[in-house]
């Protein structure tokens, strides 16, 4: 029997390797990420409760 009849495409092959550092994210970028995003909730927040009073005057 030759190692094509049990070959399947589907499953990855298991390679001794750890992961890589191209698989990983860096630690930089993730804390960038994460503080982009609280950054853009607060101004968000801000322009909404901006328009909740300004609205709320009629």
């Amino acid at each position: 029997m030759s190692d094509s009849e049990h070959y399947d495409p589907l499953t990855p092959r298991h390679t001794k390797v750890r992961d890589t550092q191209e698989r990983k994210m860096p630690r930089g970028m993730v804390i960038r990420l994460i503080a982009y995003l609280v950054a853009g909730h607060v101004v968000a927040a801000f322009l909404y409760i901006l328009f909740a009073v300004a609205g709320g005057n009629q």
